[in-house]
C-alpha cells in the first residue's frame, strides 16, 4: 500500500469516528471540545480521506493492472469486480456483449473504443467508494439511468443521429462512487 493510500484510510476513519462520537455510539467528547469541529471536522476529515484516496489512483497509471476479459461460459456478457485497487480492460475488436461491472474502493478502466458493438447491450454497474471510466465508440448511443447516493455519472459522449445506430445502456447504482463516460 502507498502512503497516500494509509493517509486517506486514516483520514476517513477519523471522520467516521467523530460522527460515530455525535451519535452517541461511542464517547469521546474529550477529544472534541471546540465548537467548530462538531461539523465541519467530519466532513473536512471525510472529504480529506476521499480526495487521498482518489488522487492516489489518478496520479499513478501503473495501479491499473492490465487484464484479460473475463467472458462467461457463454461467451456472451463480462463480469468484472475490483475491491481496493484498479483494473483496466481494453477491447481489441471482440464483440462486446454486455458487461456487470463492480468497484468496492477501487476503479475500472473499460476501453470499448475498439470494439465490436452492432446491437443494443447493457451494463450494469454498481460503485461504493470507487469509480469506473468507460471509453464508448462514437457510433453508438449512450443512456445513462442512473442511483445514487453521494455520487453520479458523467455522460460526456454527443449523440449519434443514425436511428439504426447500437445503444450502450448504462444502468449505475452508485454510492460514495461515480462513472464518467467518454467517447
Amino acid at each position: 500500500m502507498k502512503i497516500r493510500m494509509i493517509i486517506g484510510i486514516i483520514l476517513i476513519v477519523a471522520g467516521a469516528w467523530k460522527l460515530a462520537n455525535m451519535w452517541g455510539i461511542i464517547e469521546n467528547d474529550w477529544l472534541w471540545r471546540q465548537s467548530w469541529t462538531a461539523y465541519i471536522a467530519p466532513i473536512v476529515l471525510l472529504y480529506a480521506g476521499a480526495i487521498t484516496i482518489v488522487n492516489s489512483y489518478r496520479r499513478d497509471p501503473d495501479q491499473w493492472l492490465q487484464r484479460p476479459l473475463p467472458i462467461d461460459e457463454e461467451g456472451k456478457r463480462i463480469r468484472c469486480s475490483v475491491h481496493y485497487g484498479g483494473d483496466e480492460y481494453i477491447y481489441h475488436g471482440e464483440t462486446f456483449h454486455g458487461a456487470r461491472l463492480d468497484a468496492f474502493c477501487g476503479g475500472i478502466r473499460m476501453d470499448l473504443r475498439e470494439a465490436k458493438i452492432t446491437e443494443d447491450e447493457e451494463i450494469d454497474i454498481h460503485t461504493f467508494c470507487g469509480g469506473i471510466e468507460l471509453f464508448v465508440p462514437t457510433h453508438v448511443n449512450v443512456l445513462v439511468k442512473s442511483r445514487s447516493f453521494i455520487g453520479g455519472v458523467n455522460n460526456s459522449t454527443s449523440s449519434v443521429q443514425n436511428k439504426d445506430a447500437p445503444c450502450l445502456h448504462i444502468v449505475a447504482s452508485n454510492i460514495l462512487g461515480g462513472v464518467s463516460v467518454k467517447s
